[in-house]
């Protein structure tokens, strides 16, 4: 008969504690902290179980926090019924998870409670599936700025050196004015307390150590880019362009940028199409490169136009010219290109690259990206009567971010790239 896990006498117990204490426990952690002959934790968890009447003698032990000074208390304490408290989740947290890697995982059980997390979100009323969530005890501020601008919801572990005030004027500090915050303090206790505000309210106060700080993406906000130090000739970061809201994040990503103007062959002088300009990365970047040339940024939405304008001011590119349209009508007056790229995912794409082609100088270069194997197959039958310079890439791409201490990886969705050249073909 399989033995229950906790039944040995060496279990090490990890009982999650919330604000409300030990009535706040179920009846099974109750008796499991009752029955201990060692308990470990934080003063502050320690102390909500101060009342508590144990069945017999017990030796509670302070750790200051750091997780290997518990595992050190674990060690020097070995063959006794140890409890282990922590606040929350003790998975959510982290704790376990070290424990067991320098203990062995066959000598925990783990006895959750609700995450401080997931209390604070309950408590401004938003779902956390979809959160960006970090804890600034083990992650650098600085280090998370790209995922807090492009997050609709973020929820952030302060600590002693990052409290909501400080972190509140550093957003505010690199332009992520965008967010309404609440402070969740004390949660679970009878002071708990809830303060919704505008960064700038925020960071015009102080809190209460014990706190989670909410972020919430107010509605019809562009990203906002990043300082322009560093800017590169090309492959410039996703959140270095201001994009539109619904669409953001539709831009072409930097990887599959910097692919595809390699591809284009853009040069000094070229004249180049982007046709479907969207926020303009494509465009702006290859006016980087052809700074003698001119690129003309196509595209039908006016609000898109209005951010390819202000982001090629931002980039301090003069030579782009956008056209409000749609193509093929809108390039009907342009100059013969000497590069054309296309992106996008609408069924009209194989056409278009079939009418850009034509316009085509000799021995320019058209590059189309698409998302679905039917305009793959579209596109490059078309190209193939025309040319017999037809390349197709599949490019699979997984960007690393940060979650808590560990480094987690977030596929892109496979992009396709079709190239060709234009040469004209000879006969014998």
């Amino acid at each position: 008969m399989n033995e229950r896990i906790g039944d040995k006498n060496d279990k090490i117990y990890v009982v999650g504690i919330g604000e409300d204490g030990f009535l706040g426990l179920t009846e099974y952690a109750q008796n499991i902290i009752r029955s201990a002959d060692v308990i470990v934790g934080e003063p502050h968890c320690l102390d909500l179980v101060r009342n508590v009447e144990f069945t017999k003698p017990v030796d509670k032990l302070t750790v200051s926090g750091a997780l290997d000074e518990i595992v050190q208390r674990i060690k020097e304490n070995s063959h006794k019924r140890i409890v282990v408290l922590a606040l929350g989740d003790p998975l959510f947290y982290g704790t376990a998870r070290y424990l067991w890697e320098k203990l062995g995982k066959e000598r925990f059980e783990i006895i959750p409670h609700v995450s401080m997390m997931q209390m604070a979100f309950a408590r401004v009323k938003e779902n956390w599936e979809d959160a960006f969530l970090a804890n600034l005890s083990t992650t650098s501020l600085e280090d998370i700025f790209n995922q807090i601008r492009s997050a609709e919801k973020v929820g952030l572990f302060t600590s002693e050196e990052l409290p909501p005030n400080i972190i509140a004027q550093k957003l505010l500090d690199v332009g992520l004015d965008y967010f309404t915050a609440y402070v969740c303090e004390n949660l679970g206790a009878p002071n708990e307390r809830v303060t919704c505000g505008e960064l700038q309210d925020i960071a015009s106060h102080t809190y209460s150590p014990l706190n989670i700080l909410i972020l919430i993406r107010k509605p019809d906000v562009p990203d906002r880019p990043l300082s322009l130090w560093g800017k590169r000739l090309f492959g410039n970061p996703d959140d270095a362009f201001l994009q539109a809201k619904p669409k953001r994040g539709l831009l072409t990503p930097a990887e599959i940028r910097s692919i595809a103007l390699a591809e284009l062959d853009v040069g000094l002088a070229s004249v180049v199409w982007d046709v479907g300009a969207g926020s303009g990365a494509v465009a702006i970047e290859a006016a980087q490169i052809a700074r003698d040339g001119r690129v003309y940024a196509i595209e039908m939405d006016p609000e898109d136009v209005r951010l390819i304008e202000e982001n090629a001011k931002r980039f301090g590119v003069r030579n782009l010219v956008t056209i409000l349209g749609r193509a093929p009508e809108a390039w009907a007056d342009l100059p013969a290109p000497d590069c054309v790229f296309i992106g996008g995912s609408g069924r009209q794409v194989a056409e278009l690259c079939e009418l850009a082609y034509e316009r085509l100088k000799e021995r320019g270069r058209l590059v189309a990206t698409m998302g679905s194997l039917e305009n793959v197959v579209d596109v490059h039958q078309r190209l193939r009567r025309l040319s017999r310079v037809v390349n197709v890439l599949m490019i699979n791409l997984a960007r690393g971010f940060y979650q808590f201490d560990r480094v987690r990886f977030q596929a892109l969705n496979p992009t396709f790239l079709v190239s060709t050249v234009k040469i004209k073909e000879t006969r014998a």
